[in-house]
This record gives structure tokens, C-alpha cells and sequence, in this order.
């Protein structure tokens, strides 16, 4: 069937990127065309953008869009087809998408309200000659655009939102209601009101034609206390409504037989190879399973869990390289556990991209103990590169890791280790198990096979995406 759609988003890849949000965005367009779909992306002009788009034609303007001009320039990034957001007064700003020399910016609401506002006119009016049949808002930054078309006409177009991350929710003051242009009628506990404010997530939840996340043990978990974060009501009333969809990686960018040295499924020779010059690079002599975490250092990804639970796999036999930044008291530790083994532990704080594909070929095991996860991307990586992953029974990780348990052993299905709850005694006892396995060659190579004979790639995701958008304008 196909048609079009406009994804509204604050961040994507490869112009902007801050977390998993922007790879999703950057990857939906070119893995949707194949099935039919015309994807197009807006997003905002912010300074680092703009010098690309100066020839661009301008397809759209208002000419005031909160305290000065806006225009929507189009054009094309490395195959994603772009509309930028043109209003200096409130995207050219030093600093980053949301925050800049002096912390977050104050007038983030109006900020990306703006986004939404545009996105919902395009949407219903379309430009150039193009207008979607469905509009796609990511996260709490595009949260009003499914608003702004219930309040102010839809033009025959459906919307969908989808929640990557629940924690970070739009937060603003009542007293915005009418500077944001949304309805006093709406302000209520069954529409707009949030704890006596405005959440421009919870405007996109209560408002869109459909609702998904980034993977449906993610969907499930978001109606409970613990995971929805003050929303599992408002998501629990939208249930039949709501769905996951995984996401995918890029396999053209995280492939193997594109590594230096190469191997794939059917010739893993290269992983060996891969593995002795990562254990040179680190300075590392490891007898037994060599894991890897690649993460932000927080406490959601359970990084404070690693001090406890790293000197018994290291008396096991096993060795950690740690690759990220976060918390600062977290980078402490991971220098601490360093220095405490020597030869076995190496941590280099920052994130550089190469780094991260020498560390998934040369490595047999990734950590990924998160406390709550949407979809993840790293044990995905892990599973393509026949690294396993290690992870807790959580989101999307539950999602995508088939656990070694002596039923998936006897099927030989298993992909990985899992554990639940997420603490010290349940991680140690995965890593137990990691180092047991490793004893086993056969069982090993067989594991490191299943994984990576897994689909990780964006198409099952994208013909699901089709499908809901086809049933959503059917």
C-alpha cells in the first residue's frame, strides 16, 4: 500500500545525536522506502546544522513562531530526507539540543512546542506538493504535535508517538497553557494537566491516533509503577492502543566481515585474532571469558552494580575492558577496579566510535545490566558481532537475548546469559554462569553462532511500522 509520513524529532542521525532516539530516526526513512513508505524527517536548525542547509530551498514559512520568523528548509543528509526548522531566536544557541554553556535552556517548552507546532501545520496543510498521511512524533520533544492536530484540525491525518524513553517527559508550568497554544478546556487530569503542569509527553499520549515504544516488553513494563515514572495510568487507559516495535542497527555500519581483522558466522577465525590485539591494545592478558561495557555510567544501567560483582569474574578467570562516561562517582569506580587488577581491567572514559567496534570484534561477552532499558542497541550489537550478551530480564534486553537455561541449551537456542532481579546476587550469578560456559568450546561456539545468526537489522521493524501505518489510514 505505502504512503507518507512526516517524523517529527529533535534529534537524528547523522546530524544530531545524543542518545538511541537519533539513530531510530536517521534509520526509519531509508528502511521504510523499501515497503513503500516516504519518510521525512523535521528537525530543528540548531547551529551546528545551519551551515548545511544554506542553499536549501525554503518550502515554508511563519512569520511569527514565538518571538520571531520560522522557515522549513529542505533537503537531503546521507540518503535521510530532511525538513530543518529555521528560527535562529530559538535554535541558534551554543551548546547542545537541549542545554547550552549554562545548563538546560529555560524556554526548552516554547523550544520545542515550536517543533510541534510546525510539524502539526505541515501535517495538515502539507508543502511543495507533498503532504504525509501520517505524522510520527518521537519522545516528550515532538509530544504536542499529536495535540496541536486534535486542537486544531488534523487535516485527515493520523498520528503516532513513540516513547523511547518515559523518564524524560516535558515537564512545563500551567501558566504556559496559552503561550503553547493548547486549550483551557483540555486542562484537566484526563487530557493535558500533569501534576498540576503540562508534560508535552503526556499531551502525545493522550492525544495520538496510536502509541508505540521501542520494544513491547518496553510497552508491557510502562504500565506499571515502577517502569511508567507517573505515567502507567495514562498509558494503561490507552492500552488497546498501544504496542512495541523493536528497533533495529544498521548492519551495513556494525558488520563484522567489515572489521580489520574480518569474520562472520561461517569463519569466526578473525574473532580470535580480533580479540589477541584488543588484549594488546589494553595491555591485558585474560585466560578466560574477555566482557566488555559500553554504556553512559548511571545508575539506570546498573554500572554502580560492577565494583560488587567484577573481582569474583576476575578471580574466575574472566577480564573487563569498560568503555563510556557518566556519573562521576561511577567513573571513580571503574578507575579504582582498574587499578585494583591490573592486567585484567582496563577503563577508558569518553566514547570514540572505533574504539567501541574493535572492543565488540575482540570481545566474548557484553554487559548490559540495566535496571529498566526501552529497546537497547549494545546486546544487539553483541548478538551481530558473536559477543553475548549478558542482561538483565528487562525491556527490550528481555526482548532480544534468548538466556542460556537448560531447556534453550537442550534446543539449542540460547543466544546469551540473563538474569533477574537486577542486583549483586542475581549478576554474579550470570557471570558464574558465563565463566562456565566458556569452559566449554563446543557449547560456546555453538552460543556465539545463535547469536549472530539473529536478525538485528531494521527489517522486521520497518514492515511492522508498515503495517500499523496502513492500518491506522486503512
Amino acid at each position: 500500500m505505502g504512503g507518507r509520513v512526516l517524523s517529527v524529532a529533535s534529534e537524528c542521525v547523522p546530524l544530531v545525536k545524543t542518545g538511541g532516539l537519533a539513530d531510530v530516526v536517521g534509520a526509519l526513512p531509508g528502511a521504510l522506502a523499501p515497503v513503500g513508505w516516504d519518510m521525512r524527517v523535521l528537525l530543528p536548525a540548531y547551529r551546528a546544522l545551519r551551515p548545511r542547509a544554506k542553499d536549501w530551498p525554503v518550502v515554508w514559512e511563519e512569520a511569527d513562531l514565538w518571538g520571531g520568523p520560522g522557515r522549513v528548509l529542505a533537503g537531503e543528509v546521507e540518503g535521510v530526507p530532511l525538513l530543518l526548522l529555521d528560527a535562529p531566536h530559538l535554535y541558534d544557541r551554543e551548546g547542545g539540543p537541549y542545554s547550552g554553556p549554562q545548563g538546560e535552556h529555560p524556554d526548552n517548552a516554547i523550544r520545542f512546542a515550536a517543533l510541534s507546532w510546525v510539524g502539526a501545520r505541515i501535517a495538515r496543510e502539507g508543502l511543495a506538493g507533498w503532504k504525509p498521511d501520517i505524522l510520527h512524533a518521537h519522545d516528550w520533544q515532538a509530544g504536542f504535535a499529536p495535540a496541536y492536530l486534535a486542537y486544531h484540525g488534523n487535516g485527515g491525518v493520523k498520528s503516532v508517538i513513540t516513547v523511547h524513553n518515559i523518564a524524560f517527559q516535558g515537564w512545563a508550568p500551567a501558566h504556559l497553557l496559552g503561550v503553547l497554544r493548547l486549550p483551557g478546556h483540555a486542562f484537566h487530569p484526563e487530557a493535558l494537566e500533569y501534576y498540576g503542569g503540562i508534560s508535552s509527553l503526556k499531551a502525545g499520549l493522550v492525544t495520538a491516533d496510536w502509541i508505540t515504544t521501542v520494544s513491547p516488553g518496553y510497552a508491557a513494563e510502562l504500565m506499571r509503577p515502577e517502569f511508567g515514572m507517573g505515567l502507567q495510568g495514562v498509558i494503561a487507559a490507552r492500552g488497546p492502543v498501544v504496542s512495541g516495535i523493536l528497533n533495529g542497527v544498521d548492519t551495513g555500519v556494525w558488520d563484522p566481515s567489515r572489521e580489520e581483522p574480518a569474520f562472520d558466522r561461517k569463519a569466526v577465525a578473525g574473532k580470535a585474532a580480533a580479540r589477541a590485539k584488543l588484549c594488546e591494545e589494553f595491555g591485558l592478558e585474560v585466560p578466560g571469558p574477555l566482557a566488555i561495557v559500553v554504556s553512559r555510567l548511571t545508575d539506570q544501567k546498573g554500572i554502580d552494580l560492577l565494583p560488587a560483582v567484577i573481582p569474583e569474574f576476575v578471580l574466575g578467570g574472566g577480564g573487563l575492558i569498560v568503555l563510556g562516561s557518566g556519573d562521576p562517582g561511577m567513573e571513580a569506580a571503574m578507575r579504582t577496579l582498574a587499578a585494583r587488577f591490573p592486567g585484567r581491567v582496563a577503563v577508558r572514559i569518553g566514547y570514540d566510535e572505533a574504539m567501541s567496534h574493535r572492543l565488540f570484534a575482540g570481545a566474548d561477552a557484553v554487559l548490559v545490566p540495566s535496571r529498566f532499558e526501552p529497546c537497547g542497541l549494545t546486546q544487539m550489537y553483541g548478538l551481530r558481532y558473536g559477543t553475548l550478551p549478558v542482561v538483565s530480564l528487562v525491556g527490550g534486553l528481555g526482548d532480544t537475548v534468548i538466556g542460556a537455561t537448560p531447556a534453550t541449551l537442550a534446543a539449542g537456542a540460547a543466544t546469551g546469559v540473563t538474569f533477574h532481579p537486577v542486583d549483586v546476587l542475581a549478576f554474579g550469578q550470570a557471570l558464574a554462569q558465563l565463566l562456565e560456559l566458556y569452559r566449554q568450546p563446543k557449547l560456546w561456539a555453538k552460543l556465539r553462532a545463535n547469536a549472530m545468526a539473529q536478525p538485528v537489522g531494521w527489517e522486521s521493524s520497518a514492515e511492522a511500522y508498515a503495517d500499523l501505518y496502513e492500518r491506522l489510514i486503512g
